[in-house]
This record gives structure tokens, sequence and C-alpha cells, in this order.
């Protein structure tokens, strides 16, 4: 086993595209819903559980692209 690579570390461009993928899902499923039922309210209550669903992958995704951007931007 090669002794530069830590037991456990994941790297980085994977962990970049993880955050991606959940952006990228939390946009889709907002998409799918609001095609699907034609509902594009935010304040509707009827949609709560949905835009809920959006707001946590997304915001996962956001901080962490940023998270891993700015971590990259700062080591160089």
């Amino acid at each position: 086993m090669p002794e530069d690579i830590e037991e456990g570390h994941v790297p980085r461009r994977y962990l970049l595209v993880f955050y991606s993928l959940l952006l990228a899902l939390g946009l889709s499923i907002y998409l799918a819903w609001g095609i699907m039922f034609g509902s594009w309210n935010l304040f509707d209550r009827a949609n709560l559980g949905i835009y809920a669903v959006t707001v946590v992958l997304c915001g996962f995704g956001i901080v962490g692209i940023l998270l891993y951007t700015v971590g990259d931007r700062k080591s160089h």
C-alpha cells in the first residue's frame, strides 16, 4: 500500500462531483415536480414538503461546492 495515501481519504475531486450531483438532483426534483403538478408557487402550503427536500439538497450541494473550491484556492 502506498504510504502517501491515508486510510479513509477521499479525493477532493470525488467530493466535488458528489456535491455537484446533490445540487443537480435538487434542481431536477424541483423541475420535475413543477412540470408534473403545474405548481411553481413557493408559498403554497400544499407543496411545502417538496420545497423542503429541494432546499436541503441544493443547500448541501452549494455549501459543499463552495467549501471544496475555496479550499483549493487557498492551498495554491
